[in-house]
């Protein structure tokens, strides 16, 4: 009873007037940015952080939220009539999604991606709001040892389950946790890293650093490769599947739904991983998988599902631990600490209305997103005819009012500028910046943790295997390295890397 008497209390914050105007803005502007090629939902979060300091705590948490959830509806669209994916996780839909297209079954398609969707949040969202206090209880058992052991397993992880080289993806978390103790060391009070600049005693701020890595380096990426070939608009018939469309894509739902809330609250994890599992596994299970390739619409049902079911069960971490699993939610985490709130255990006895409140916003908003996304598949696919050379330079002046904003200091914007730049470098070089955001994040509570975990056992390093808690987490932290060290999973990472860049 009490997870019902929880829903309806955070149905009551959900259908608030302003919460409802801020979850159909945050669901249309995911639409948008799902739509348009090369935004993301990372870039547009770091973008829109410094406008939630005058917003109301559930409303700007709800309206970034949907920009997450609502992005991958958005990206299915373009994925399907023009094979050009709006967004990363959509890359997979492109491949049977756009073949049902070109056959005259793109009205299917795209009705089978937003119902499936649909259900995928639906049903993740459920999974949420049933296990979320549960976690809850079990994180408050946790001791310092044990957190440092969780943030070491998520820094790792996030290392394990991101593309290309491991060595660069090393380089990035710990270059993350470098720029994240820049400052006074609160224990101590010396100056580290500051390099005698009085601007960095108090650390970098968040919302530079991410409006720069993503939002400023996305901007420069996006005018270097403007020169491109415009893709051709398939028109649309009926809009409804048919029912051997229907037939063929429950299975695939259930299985999408299931997969993608399992891989969503793993650490590294997320939507664009639970599509291309969710595929794979769709070829696996198919009785004829010569289909695929060919139109195949489970392979739409299954990653759709799975990857809005990912971005669903992403919050369960952060909610109750206070830990984000990827870049996305690190950014949340900064959404939240501007509004002078911590995500954590305590924060649903602390703040039961905007926790209840934001689960019961995730049901409302992907109802919408299905009433936003099929009448309105003509209006999305004209803004692609939209110049980018228009957009750029207001997307940077919002940066700079933003980063200015902050402080109102000139610095913040020299900051966003110059890791813009770096930002840019690193996507030259193959380099994520996402796990430097999430080192950027957890670097600090990691350090943290470490020093009440050695304060509070006299600095012995025994704490972290006499507690049972961070021994478990340690002991599959190694064993997922010593997996990831044998040849023959390294070479079938590289083998997926290489699939997924094609």
């Amino acid at each position: 009873m009490d997870l019902f008497a929880n829903i309806a209390m955070g149905m009551g914050v959900a259908i608030q007037p302003v919460n409802l105007a801020f979850c159909f803005i945050g669901t249309v502007l995911g639409t948008l940015i799902g739509v348009l090629p090369g935004i993301g939902p990372t870039a547009t979060m770091a973008l829109l952080l410094p406008l939630t300091f005058g917003l109301p705590t559930e409303a700007a948490i709800i309206m970034l939220a949907g920009i997450y959830y609502g992005a991958q509806y958005g990206g299915s669209t373009t994925a399907i009539l023009l094979n050009l994916p709006g967004e990363m996780s959509s890359v997979v839909t492109t491949l049977e999604g756009h073949q049902m297209a070109k056959q005259g079954r793109a009205g299917s398609a795209l009705a089978i991606a937003a119902l499936g969707s649909l259900f995928g949040g639906s049903v993740a969202t459920l999974v949420l709001a049933a296990f979320s206090p549960l976690m809850t209880l079990v994180a408050l058992s946790f001791q310092a040892a044990d957190y440092f052991a969780l943030i070491l397993f998520g820094l790792l992880m996030s290392v394990v389950l991101a593309h290309g080289s491991v060595i660069k993806s090393i380089a990035m978390v710990v270059a993350g946790v470098a720029l994240g103790v820049i400052g006074v060391d609160i224990n101590t009070g010396q100056f580290r890293f500051t390099f005698g600049m009085m601007e960095l005693a108090e650390g970098i701020d968040f919302v530079p650093l991410a409006m720069g890595l993503f939002g400023v380096a996305e901007i420069l990426r996006n005018l270097e490769n403007r020169g491109g070939a415009s893709a051709t608009v398939i028109a649309l018939s009926r809009l409804w599947p048919t029912r051997d469309d229907v037939r063929r894509s429950w299975p695939a739902v259930m299985r999408g739904t299931g997969l993608g809330s399992l891989l969503g609250v793993l650490p590294g994890g997320g939507a664009t991983l639970a599509s291309f599992a969710s595929y794979s596994l769709e070829k696996k299970v198919a009785a004829e998988p010569d289909r695929f390739g060919a139109g195949a619409v489970e392979g739409v049902a299954g990653p759709e599902s799975a990857n809005n079911a990912a971005a669903q069960t992403s919050f369960v971490p952060l909610l109750t631990l206070g830990l984000p699993t990827n870049a996305v939610m690190a950014l949340l985490v900064g959404a939240f600490i501007i509004q002078g709130v911590q995500p954590g255990p305590m924060m649903l006895m602390q703040q039961p209305a905007l926790y209840w409140g934001l689960i019961a916003s995730m049901w409302i908003g992907n109802l919408m997103l299905v009433i936003i996304n099929l009448p309105l598949i003509g209006l999305w696919v004209k803004l692609l005819r939209v110049r980018y050379d228009y957009l750029f330079l207001a997307i940077l002046l919002f940066c700079a009012i933003g980063a200015y904003s902050l402080s109102n200091s000139g610095f913040d914007v020299l900051v966003t500028v110059l890791f813009g730049g770096i930002g840019y470098l690193f996507m030259k070089i193959g380099c994520e910046p996402a796990p430097l955001l999430l080192g950027f994040v957890l670097g600090p509570m990691l350090e943290e943790n470490l020093r009440r975990a050695l304060m509070l056992s006299r600095g012995s390093l025994m704490t972290f295997v006499e507690r049972p808690i961070s021994l478990t987490i340690l002991i599959v932290l190694a064993a997922t390295l010593l997996m990831l060290a044998l040849p023959s999973m390294r070479k079938k990472r590289e083998a997926t890397f290489v699939e997924e860049e094609a």
